[in-house]
């Protein structure tokens, strides 16, 4: 088994160590049971157009061929060029 050092906030560390207690097992096991729960979940599919649907279109003011033509835009603004110091 490997070995892996990550720093917690205190909240979430206090959190694991209090379920720790609480079942009588390492921390180390509560991580790993909490790991393996959302690797389970993680076979959920992305989600679709629908979920997003009522924003699609929410943003004014922007030219209605920006996805055709975004570079001509960039250049148009500046975005890119080195800056004078």
């Amino acid at each position: 088994m490997k070995t892996l050092t990550v720093r917690l906030p205190d909240a979430l560390a206090a959190q694991i160590e209090t379920e720790s207690r609480a079942r009588n097992l390492s921390k180390s096991d509560i991580v790993r049971e909490r790991l393996s729960r959302v690797d389970a979940n993680s076979g959920r599919r992305p989600p679709s157009v629908e979920a997003i649907a009522d924003l699609i279109g929410s943003v004014t003011g922007l030219p209605p061929d920006l996805s055709s033509r975004k570079k001509h835009y960039l250049k148009t603004t500046g975005y890119g060029r080195k800056r004078a110091r």
